[in-house]
C-alpha cells in the first residue's frame, strides 16, 4: 500500500523485531509507543498530520480536520489532551487513525474515527501488542496463524466479517467508537444514538454547507467518482474547483448518461471507463484493501485510477446510510403479488431478517456454497445467529430497534474498501462521516433520516441540484418509484430500468474467471459470481501476506 500507519507498545527496538525503519517516512517514539507511518502527503491541509515534543507525539493518518482551522491537527490534539482529555479526542472530524502517546497526559493509546471508517488491526500475539492498518502485515508479524472459522463463514456468507473479528484468530480490528490502550481496548462515547426534535431538513443543510467547505481546502487538481443518482451530485453542486468526474459504465448505459448530463450542468469534464477485465479483475493490488473481511468487488474503480487525472478525489459513499435511511427497517405494500417498499419505517420489524436483506444473503447460493466446504454448519441458522450477536452488542449505544440496525449496519459497513483504495491513491474527502453529520445522524428520529429529508436539505444548497432525475427514480416517492420499477419489468416491450453497476457475472464468464483463478477448484464454478469473487478474494489475500504464494483452504479443496 501507498500509505500505512503500523505501531507498537514498546521502543524502537521492539518496533524492530516486526518492522524496519526504512519501510516509513516518519518513524518517532514516545514514553509508550513507537509509529511508522508512510504517507507521501502527510502536512497537507485536512490531511495526515505528525507532532512529536519532549513530551511524546500524537499521529493522525487519513483525512482530517479540527477547530479553529489549525494547519496541524496532530499538534491540536497533542496540546489540548493533557487538559480536556475524551473532550478534545471528540473534536477531531474526519476519516481517521490517530495515535497519542503523552507523558504529561499519562496517556498512550490508538483511535479511529467514530465509525471506525479506518480499520485499525491488532494483535498481542507472542506478548507485544501492535497495531496497524494493513491487516496483511499484521498478519506476517505472528507465528503460525490460524484461521478464524467463523470470521471467514461471516464473510463468505454475507460479503463482511462482522464485529471485531479477522480471517485469523490472532489478530482483532478495533471496534467502532474505542480505543486501543497496551492492555485494554476502552469503549467511547462518541457514536451513542440520543433522538431530538428539530428542523432535521435545515439542520441537515447547514451542517452539509459546513461540511462542504472544510473539505475545499484539500489541494491540487480535484475529481469525483459521480454516479446519476443523488449522492454525489451534492459535492459536485457544491465544490467549485472540481475539473473531472468519473464513471465506471459503459457509454450508453443509463447511470452514465445521467452522470454526463449532471457533469454538463455543473461543467465538469465527465470520462465514462467500460466494464472490461478491469472491472472484475481480483488481484494482490485490489483484494489487499478488502483486508480478508471485506469484498474488494466494491472498489469499482479499482482498474482505472491510472487514468484519474487528478489530485483529490471526492466521493458520495454513505450518504444513502448516515442521511437516507439505507438500514431503516420498511414498511412494503403488495403491488400485483409483490412487495414494495413504501420509505417508511416499519413499527415491528423483525431485526436479523432485515439485515440478511441489507447485507444481501442469497439464502440458496449460501446452502450451494456449504455444500462444496468442510464447514458442517446450517448458513442460515448461522448468520442469523451472528447477526443477533451483533444486534444485542449495540444495545449500549442504541435503544430502539430502528437505531440498532442502523448502528450495525455502519459499524460492519461492506463497502468501505472503496474509499480505502481511493485514499491509498489520492487526497480522497469522506463527506458523510464528517463530525458534525454523524452527530446529526445520531440525534434525527429514523423516521425523518429519508431520501426526502436529504433532497429537501440538497435543495436548500442547490435550487437545480434535482434538473436531472436519476434514471431509475423518475418520481418525488420511493413507493412511485418502486411501483414503475415493477411495471417496467413486468409490461412487456416497456424498457427497464438498468442497474447503476455492470453485470458481474457476465464478465465473469466473458473473461473466463474460472479457468484463470479457480481451475483447481471446479467444485465451485456453478457457484454464483459474487460467491466466487470471494472465494477469489480470501485466497488472494492469504497467499499474499503468507509470502508463498499458497492460497489453499482446506475446508474447501478438501470437500466432496
Amino acid at each position: 500500500m501507498n500509505r500505512e500507519l503500523f505501531g507498537v507498545f514498546g521502543d524502537i527496538d521492539t518496533f524492530n523485531r516486526f518492522r524496519s525503519n526504512d519501510a516509513f517516512d516518519e518513524v518517532v517514539t514516545g514514553p509508550s509507543l513507537t509509529v511508522g507511518v508512510r504517507d507521501p502527503d502527510l502536512g497537507e491541509p485536512g490531511w495526515s498530520a505528525l507532532c512529536a515534543t519532549d513530551d511524546g507525539f500524537c499521529l493522525i493518518w487519513g483525512e482530517i480536520f479540527v477547530p479553529d482551522d489549525d494547519t496541524n491537527a496532530a499538534r491540536w490534539l497533542l496540546e489540548r489532551y493533557p487538559e480536556h482529555g475524551r473532550d478534545a479526542l471528540s473534536q477531531l472530524n474526519g476519516s481517521y487513525v490517530a495515535v497519542l502517546d503523552s507523558a504529561s497526559a499519562n496517556e498512550a493509546f490508538v483511535a479511529t474515527d467514530p465509525v471506525r471508517s479506518r480499520a485499525c488491526f491488532y494483535t498481542d500475539e507472542g506478548g507485544t501488542r501492535r497495531f496497524g492498518t494493513d491487516a496483511s502485515q499484521i498478519a506476517q508479524s505472528v507465528d503460525n496463524p490460524t484461521l478464524d472459522r467463523n470470521g471467514i463463514l461471516e464473510f463468505l456468507h454475507l460479503g463482511v466479517t462482522l464485529g471485531e473479528k479477522s480471517a485469523l484468530e490472532e489478530i482483532q480490528r478495533l471496534p467502532i467508537d474505542s480505543c486501543l490502550r497496551s492492555k485494554t481496548v476502552e469503549d467511547l462515547e462518541r457514536f451513542v444514538y440520543d433522538p431530538r426534535e428539530f428542523d432535521y431538513v435545515d439542520e441537515l443543510a447547514q451542517r452539509l454547507e459546513r461540511a462542504l467547505r472544510r473539505r475545499r481546502v484539500l489541494p491540487g487538481k480535484k475529481g469525483i467518482l459521480l454516479s446519476a443518482g443523488y449522492d454525489s451530485r451534492v459535492i459536485l453542486s457544491r465544490i467549485p474547483d472540481i475539473e473531472r468526474s468519473y464513471t465506471v459504465g459503459a457509454p450508453a448505459a443509463q447511470e452514465v448518461q445521467g452522470a454526463k448530463r449532471l457533469s454538463e450542468q455543473y461543467d465538469v469534464t465527465h470520462t465514462a471507463f467500460e466494464p472490461d477485465e478491469r472491472y472484475l479483475r481480483a488481484d494482490e493490488s485490489k483484494i489487499r484493501y478488502g483486508q480478508g473481511i471485506k469484498e474488494s468487488l466494491h472498489i469499482h474503480h479499482a482498474g482505472y485510477t491510472d487514468e484519474f487525472d487528478v489530485d483529490t478525489v471526492y466521493h458520495g459513499l454513505l450518504c444513502d446510510t448516515f442521511f437516507r435511511g439505507h438500514f431503516n427497517a420498511e414498511q412494503s405494500v403488495d403491488v400485483l403479488g409483490k412487495r414494495v417498499p413504501t420509505g417508511r419505517v416499519e413499527t415491528d420489524p423483525e431485526p436479523a431478517e432485515v439485515l440478511l436483506r441489507k447485507f444481501g444473503y442469497t439464502r440458496d447460493a449460501s446452502l450451494d456454497l456449504t455444500d462444496r466446504m468442510d464447514f458442517n454448519v446450517d448458513p442460515r441458522s448461522f448468520v442469523r445467529e451472528t447477526l443477533n450477536d451483533q444486534l444485542e452488542e449495540k444495545e449500549t449505544r442504541a435503544k430502539t430497534v430502528q437505531n440498532r440496525l442502523n448502528c450495525v449496519g455502519i459499524a460492519n459497513q461492506p463497502s468501505v474498501p472503496f474509499h480505502d483504495h481511493l485514499s491509498d491513491h489520492f487526497l480522497t474527502s469522506f463527506l458523510a462521516i464528517d463530525r458534525e453529520l454523524i452527530e446529526w445522524h445520531l440525534q434525527t428520529p429514523p423516521a425523518y433520516r429519508t431520501t426526502e429529508t436529504f433532497l429537501a436539505a440538497c435543495t436548500q444548497l442547490d435550487d437545480d441540484i434535482l434538473e436531472h432525475r436519476p434514471p431509475d427514480r423518475p418520481h418525488d416517492t420511493m413507493l412511485l418509484n418502486e411501483i414503475e420499477r415493477f411495471v417496467r419489468r413486468k409490461t412487456p416491450f416497456l424498457a427497464s430500468f438498468q442497474p447503476p453497476w455492470p453485470d458481474r457475472q457476465t464478465l465473469f464468464e466473458r473473461h473466463d474467471y474460472d479457468q484463470r483463478l479457480l481451475a483447481d477448484v471446479e467444485h465451485v464454478h456453478d457457484l454464483p459470481a459474487r460467491h466466487k469473487l470471494r472465494l477469489i478474494d480470501l485466497r488472494t489475500w492469504l497467499g499474499y501476506w503468507r509470502n508463498s504464494g499458497d492460497q489453499s483452504l482446506p475446508w474447501l479443496e478438501n470437500s466432496n
